[in-house]
């Protein structure tokens, strides 16, 4: 009996040693389970938060890069609207934003520096930028000159331009490179949860396993649970900021979608002044010519009046062709003002005082169908316009206003005065603006005939019935009196054209201008050489110069003019044209005077813009042609130098 207890007792401690043991390697075994799966559950954890960072990362450069293209965008349309207007403030946007574009390329530098795959594309992207930033530098710069036809043609030029092609692939490069890193870095992501979930499964499986590390394995998944539930927090987390970049992608896509639809409109914008320049060039040149033949038949009827005696018809149908001349000149001189290449005669006028005195003309153009309203809230302001071309403007707004009412209906003429704010009205600087504004209770326009309404010959009226200048011409007049124009229209309820000239708060005085029908001063006996390469205005100047008392020596050539002075010493007056081929005007006279500095100059153009220059003629006088007797007579009674017998004098004094 008692061996066979020692035997059980043997068995007993064998037993509860061996689970004892086994306890230990049970409750090892959980301890090692535990640090694994706490191990792995941590490294899962670091990651995720290194995948999540890189994430970050790359949608970080992504929203970069798209707000470098909107940035780059919005200056190209600040710079298209700075090349229409060439008001130096859009300039200075434009400057403004490409800088920003500049430090944004540095971010976008610093923030891929850790990835070398981006190196080649950022610098193609610099290097694309730079090449694209001399290109709108010189279309800045030509507007900053004034050279509007240079930088509207570069501007052009610049859309389809190479370098606008490399800065997008070079973004789109950037762009494709950071989303192939993100589809890695998420695929990574994902094969690092899968591993990590596997791993924890494993372990879980060993924990079922040992019974004596129950309590451990509990703990552990409680842990594991909580570690979860720590996870799924900042997941979710990842997931709002995810959709928070969405957003930030959203709106900067919609800012660029809205940046493309101000670059159209800025477009179109130009595209219209571009044809209102080119018809205003091609009016300008046709007027300049017309100028030369009236010249040619004022001079002759002149003539032809003063050699007329006795004869009562002959002598009216000379007056008659005159006026007839007159009023082609008239209608050059309205060509001119809608090219905007007429110089104005402008003067202080208050607008309720200038609509007063149209009333009668008004009644009389209108007719008594029409009736006519008048309100002068114009606080008193004056404005410094030329009056004859604003009471032609306003005479033309009310023949449009009586057609749209077919004879029939009120029209409200209303003077004012406002500040407005920069831009308010179309490119007005901030001041202060007398308003002129006609109203009519005719048909209305509906939005497409007002988008054409300044379009030269763009007209609504029957054929015969219009030629589609009144708008443009007061377009050109309004924008030359540096003002604005504004047309608000409803179908069927009448339309409403609002003038808008800056107030003049100088001393008011009038500009005055001498009358064509002046008295011709005395002749003073002198010498003339006239230059001039039409022949039959130069054979009617030295006609008329003849018939002025003076002794006119002809040259056709400019070229030819130093070796005829040289040859008359007794010339002391050159009249000349300004454009001739081969040599201007000008450049001529530079050249005469710099050996006779005695003679006097005189000259004549047919081309008003030259007028206004006045510089570029060494402030020599200027006469406009077609001219009169008496302009003629002035201007050379005027001009200055030494007449012959001046000189004569001189000498018989002096010896």
């Amino acid at each position: 009996m008692s061996g066979e207890l020692e035997r059980l007792m043997a068995r007993s401690v064998a037993s509860a040693r061996w689970r004892g043991i086994a306890a230990l390697l049970v409750g090892l075994a959980g301890i090692a389970v535990a640090i694994a799966l706490g191990s792995t559950m941590g490294e899962a954890s670091r990651q995720r938060d290194a995948a999540i960072a890189r994430q970050s990362h790359s949608y970080e450069v992504m929203i970069l890069t798209q707000s470098l293209a909107a940035t780059m965008a919005r200056a190209e349309a600040t710079l298209g609207r700075f090349v229409i207007s060439g008001d130096k403030a859009i300039g200075r946007i434009y400057v403004e934003d490409w800088r920003l574009a500049a430090s944004q390329i540095d971010r976008l530098d610093r923030v891929t520096g850790d990835n070398p795959t981006q190196r080649s594309p950022i610098a193609a992207l610099r290097a694309a930028y730079r090449e694209r930033g001399t290109e709108l530098s010189r279309i800045a710069l030509n507007t900053n000159f004034a050279r509007n036809d240079v930088a509207l043609s570069r501007y052009y030029a610049a859309r389809n331009s190479p370098s606008l092609g490399r800065v997008q692939d070079a973004m789109e490069a950037i762009a494709a490179t950071e989303r192939r890193l993100l589809d890695q870095r998420q695929q990574a992501a994902r094969a690092t949860i899968a591993r990590s979930n596997l791993i924890a499964a494993i372990l879980a499986g060993f924990g079922v396993v040992l019974v004596l590390g129950g309590i451990v394995l509990g703990w552990i998944t409680v842990r594991t649970e909580s570690a979860r539930a720590i996870a799924d927090a900042e997941a979710e987390i990842e997931r709002a900021r995810a959709v928070e970049l969405e957003a930030a992608v959203a709106a900067a896509t919609a800012e660029l979608q809205q940046e493309a639809r101000d670059r159209e409109a800025a477009e179109a914008q130009l595209r219209q002044v571009q044809k209102m320049e080119a018809v205003g060039q091609l009016t300008g040149g046709i007027a300049h010519d017309f100028n030369n033949m009236l010249a040619v038949v004022l001079g002759g009827l002149e003539l032809a009046r003063r050699n007329v005696e006795g004869t009562s018809d002959a002598v009216r149908h000379l007056d008659n062709a005159t006026e007839g001349a007159n009023r082609a000149a008239a209608l050059t001189r309205r060509l001119l003002a809608f090219a905007r290449a007429e110089p104005l005669l402008p003067e202080a006028v208050e607008a309720g005082h200038l609509i007063h005195g149209m009333s009668d003309l008004l009644d009389r153009t209108l007719g008594d169908a029409i009736t006519v309203e008048a309100r002068d809230a114009g606080l008193g302001w004056h404005i410094w316009v030329d009056r004859h071309q604003l009471e032609n403007a306003l005479l033309n707004l009310a023949v449009n206003a009586r057609d749209a009412m077919d004879g029939r209906g009120t029209l409200t003429i209303e003077t004012g005065g406002c500040p407005l704010g920069a831009r308010a009205v179309g490119e007005c600087p901030p001041g202060e603006y007398v308003t002129i504004s006609v109203s009519d209770t005719g048909c209305g326009m509906s939005q497409d005939v007002l988008e054409r309404v300044f379009e030269p010959f763009f007209t609504t009226k029957p054929v015969g019935k219009g030629t589609g200048l009144g708008l443009s011409q007061i377009f050109g007049f309004v924008r030359q009196s540096q003002g604005e124009i504004a047309i608000r229209s409803v179908v069927g309820e009448g339309s409403v054209v609002t003038l808008y000239l800056p107030r003049h708060v100088g001393a008011v005085v009038a500009a005055t201008a001498t009358p064509i029908d002046a008295a011709i001063p005395a002749a003073t006996g002198r010498t003339i050489l006239v230059v001039e390469d039409d022949p039959r205005v130069l054979a009617s100047t030295v006609d008329v110069i003849g018939e002025l008392g003076h002794v006119a020596i002809a040259c056709d050539d400019p070229l030819a003019a130093p070796a005829i002075l040289a040859e008359h010493p007794a010339i002391d007056l050159v009249v000349s044209d300004v454009l001739m081929p081969g040599q201007s005007g000008p450049e001529m006279v530079a050249g005469l005077v710099a050996d006779r500095p005695d003679v006097a100059v005189v000259f004549v153009t047919g081309f008003a813009a030259d007028i206004e220059d006045r510089a570029a003629f060494g402030g020599h006088a200027v006469l406009r042609k077609p001219f009169t007797f008496a302009a003629l007579a002035r201007a050379i009674d005027e001009a200055g130098g030494d007449s012959a017998p001046l000189r004569a004098a001189r000498r018989t004094a002096t010896g």
